[in-house]
């Protein structure tokens, strides 16, 4: 049956592309490191589950090192040359947008379709046709611009190389979500919550659980993996249990308020960081620009489960 291991062989393939373009470019400026960056990544995604959970953890650990010491650094093999892509973007203009529409096309027709394939994981169709859709947009335009595969993985590896190290924060502060729930951090959090705010309190509790939404998002630059823990912390036992709140209102707004910290995290760098360089802009202009959204926005979603989260 054909499901996740399917898109992780890819990635890994992509990653293990890249890394060979690095080893055998002779003229980049920091080949080893680079190689042993892109190397472990594929790694990681074509045998982590031959790995074991150890050697996982001393893989990530090597990949925080060399992102430390300054790897990956950008290379130029493999790079259409500037002058030819700004030619290529002059004469097709925005015809350019029809071939990123695949990919959101494909995933939209492969959720509806592709759940009556006996041998597609029903769980996965949304993620496997977004796969698919970049793998049917690339070879569109690589047919349309008459260029070789080396080329899409070149390019592919000139934007990663802008990125660098801050490609794999979503992945891994996922992953700190995760441990932190087991570990029982949550936990940790409401017995301290519990024991400073006032019996009855509506007020001091609501803020207790939006202020660590946006904190604990700003740590880990997802509000996704903020949710479970201040859940565990003060949302279930202490609004909806304890007080009695809506846990639509506390679930929803809450996750609101995980995404005004979003807005101000660097550690989101999918949101905040990644367009920056892309625009070679200051890496904290992004921040600097939502900070007058984000802010008022906490204090009116801080409001709503105060005001009408309790029956």
């Amino acid at each position: 049956m054909i499901g996740l291991p399917a898109l992780y062989t890819l990635a890994g393939l992509l990653f293990a592309g890249w890394g060979l373009m690095v080893v055998f470019d002779r003229s980049h400026p920091g080949r080893i490191g680079s190689t042993l960056f892109w190397g472990l990544i594929a790694l990681s995604f074509l045998a982590g589950d031959l790995l074991g959970d150890v050697a996982n953890g001393v893989l990530v650990v090597a990949l925080v090192v060399l992102a430390a010491m300054g790897f990956p650094k950008r290379g130029l093999a493999g790079e259409v040359p500037l002058a030819e892509r700004r030619a290529s973007a002059a004469r097709l203009g925005n015809r350019l947008i029809g071939a990123a529409l695949i990919v959101p096309a494909t995933a939209l027709i492969g959720t509806l379709l592709l759940p009556q394939l006996a041998f597609v994981d029903p769980k996965q169709v949304t993620l496997l046709s977004l796969g698919l859709g970049v793998v049917i947009a690339t070879v569109v335009l690589l047919r349309w611009l008459r260029l070789a595969p080396v080329h899409a993985l070149g390019e592919g590896k000139r934007l990663v190389d802008g990125i660098g190290w801050a490609l794999l924060l979503p992945q891994l502060l996922a992953s700190l979500g995760a441990v932190f729930a087991l570990a029982g951090i949550g936990e940790i959090i409401g017995d301290g919550v519990a024991g400073a705010i006032p019996q009855g309190a509506r007020l001091p509790a609501v803020l207790a659980f939006t202020l660590g939404m946006a904190g604990f998002t700003i740590i880990m630059g997802n509000a996704f993996a903020a949710f479970p823990v201040m859940m565990a912390a003060v949302g279930l036992p202490i609004l909806i249990l304890g007080l009695g709140a809506s846990p639509v209102v506390v679930g929803a707004v809450g996750m609101l308020s995980g995404f005004c910290g979003t807005l101000l995290s660097p550690m989101a760098a999918n949101f905040n960081i990644v367009p920056a360089v892309l625009l070679d802009l200051d890496r904290s202009a992004v921040i600097r620009a939502q900070m007058l959204t984000a802010l008022p926005l906490f204090v009116f979603n801080t409001a709503i489960i105060w005001g009408f989260g309790f029956p």
